[in-house]
């Protein structure tokens, strides 16, 4: 892979409730069961979850749905998007598993401690990555599974068009700007690695590429 272009930011929180409805109609089933089952393939071992920017629950209904012992915490800050999960766990028939809190990542304090710590395409949307590893380290025990996907900046703004067109060509002009965007505001994988050794993780979580335009940090406190 080549020099990514600079880092360019994006809107932090879907607010909109056009925007957040057509994020949560979008097709991101290959994606998040890649993530689900990747998971579970790496451990099975856990109870207790939270879910760090679960926008749509489209990944806590999956997840939820795989295993069937375990309570979830889902965190977003856009109350668009948790009125939309709330949604898709009724029409999923998902009882009592999930629990939704609106808060910012900033801001977000718990009394308890998990087993699992989730995220997915959360860290891109912050302007600040370090927030994401140091609410993880605060949320967590020794044992505590951390298991994170994202996606990884384009090499350029053309790159970024190719992607966007390949795998969201038939989706809405919305969403496929949203993808541009993201695209533009995401990390590279050295990126990720400072940040894992800036928040003193580097020696528990490995960073992996497992595709063209996603990584997974994972391992275990």
């Amino acid at each position: 892979m080549g020099v990514s272009i600079e880092r360019i930011l994006e809107k932090e929180i879907m607010s909109d409730k056009e925007q957040a409805a057509c994020y949560a109609k979008a097709d991101f089933s290959v994606s998040n069961q890649f993530f689900v089952d990747s998971l579970i393939k790496y451990s099975n071992l856990f109870i207790y979850v939270l879910d760090l920017g679960c926008g749509p629950a489209d990944v806590c209904i999956r997840l939820a749905k795989a295993k069937r012992d375990i309570g979830i915490l889902a965190v977003d800050a856009s109350q668009p998007m948790l009125e939309l999960a709330k949604d898709a766990m009724v029409n999923a028939k998902i009882k009592y598993k999930i629990k939704f809190k609106k808060e910012y990542l900033s801001d977000l304090k718990l009394i308890d401690d998990y087993d699992l710590i989730i995220s997915k395409d959360l860290l891109h949307h912050l302007p600040d990555p370090m927030i994401l590893w140091n609410k993880i380290k605060e949320f967590s025990r020794p044992g505590t599974i951390v298991y994170v996907m994202d996606l990884i900046r384009a090499e350029s703004k053309e790159k970024a068009k190719q992607i966007v067109e390949t795998v969201s060509g038939n989706e809405s002009e919305t969403l496929k700007q949203d993808f541009y965007n993201s695209l533009l505001a995401a990390f590279t994988l050295d990126e990720i690695k400072q940040q894992l050794t800036q928040a003193n993780l580097d020696k528990k979580l490995t960073v992996e590429q497992v595709s063209e335009r996603h990584f997974i940090v994972k391992g275990k406190l």
